[in-house]
């Protein structure tokens, strides 16, 4: 392969691999986003965090493509990337992790919520049950709680 095209593969992977990086760390900063979004119930942050999210997966998967397209035609310096890709991998792990702790969260919010609708309704001992497409079901029929 020609000399010059093959520094031009090397310096796009490398650029790919670095673009990743910087990537991954901006979806760490809106994971933190979304958890402080979470625990303050700041709705506009966590829209905010939530669009951010999704753009940046979105990224990392086009660079993701591009990275391995590049790194057939520039095994070297795809060999001489493999330490900076596994501090990519380690921290689109740590990425998981906050993600994962961010859903637990909501999970919990969820099941507060659920209990306070299940008492101002009155179907507090009611169970709620799965339907086919794996969505909660629960009755929300309204009840008097007291009479004047």
């Amino acid at each position: 392969m020609n000399p010059s095209l093959q520094a031009e593969l090397d310096h796009a992977l490398t650029a790919a691999v670095e673009e990743m990086r910087l990537a991954v760390g901006q979806l760490m900063d809106a994971l933190h986003a979304e958890r402080t979004a979470l625990e303050t119930a700041d709705v506009d942050t966590l829209n905010q965090a939530g669009a951010s999210k999704h753009e940046l997966m979105l990224r990392l998967e086009q660079l993701d493509s591009e990275r391995v397209q590049l790194s057939q035609g520039a095994p070297e310096a795809s060999r001489a990337l493999a330490p900076k890709w596994q501090e990519v991998l380690q921290s689109l792990r740590a990425c998981q992790q906050l993600n994962q702790r961010n859903g637990t969260l909501v999970g919990i919010r969820l099941q507060q919520v659920r209990k306070a609708l299940a008492v101002l309704t009155g179907n507090e001992t009611e169970a709620s049950v799965y339907g086919r497409a794996g969505d909660l079901r629960t009755s929300l029929r309204s009840q008097t709680l007291a009479e004047a």
